[in-house]
């Protein structure tokens, strides 16, 4: 797959699949993103905390490493899907994505760290309850001229995305 420039563009949303599996286009955009001619531009799977992706990884039972070389060699995100599904056990995918969507920032490593870096969203998005909330209107906050409004309906959530950024 092509590496990806995260400065034009935020990774996909956190609600957007592949093969069933929430977060996982964000997390191969971040890591595209980190591929030779890429540029992440502060999005990560792990920072100074874990991010929402890396508990997805971790979920999993895969590596940071792993996937993002079987990510560099894919053709295309249905190589990945056939390569997840060889590594993983999707029929875990459905609880995963259960946990994903209930995750608070009361549930991150350090939840002060959390609150600090996403400051300007939860400033104006006092609302937020899910960390996968928070995530999506940061991007919509950074990229405000280029993303309609992330995380309220069904359709802005991301299915079908081919874009996305941060955590």
């Amino acid at each position: 797959m092509e590496p990806l420039d995260l400065r034009a563009r935020p990774p996909r949303s956190c609600y957007a699949e592949l093969d069933g599996l929430m977060l996982m286009p964000r997390t191969i955009d971040k890591l595209r993103a980190q591929l030779p001619g890429g540029d992440a531009d502060g999005y990560y799977i792990n920072g100074l905390i874990k991010g929402i992706s890396g508990y997805l990884l971790e979920r999993l039972g895969i590596g940071e490493d792993e996937l993002r070389e079987a990510i560099r060699t894919a053709g295309s995100e249905s190589d990945v899907a056939v390569w997840l599904r060889e590594h993983t056990d999707g029929s875990q995918y459905p609880a995963i994505n259960a946990t994903l969507r209930r995750i608070k920032p009361k549930h991150a490593e350090d939840e002060s760290l959390f609150r600090e870096q996403y400051a300007q969203t939860l400033a104006t998005r006092p609302e937020l309850e899910f960390i996968i909330d928070v995530v999506d209107a940061d991007d919509q906050r950074i990229f405000a001229t280029l993303l309609p409004e992330r995380g309220l309906t069904a359709e802005s959530k991301g299915q079908g995305d081919t874009d996305e950024r941060g955590a």
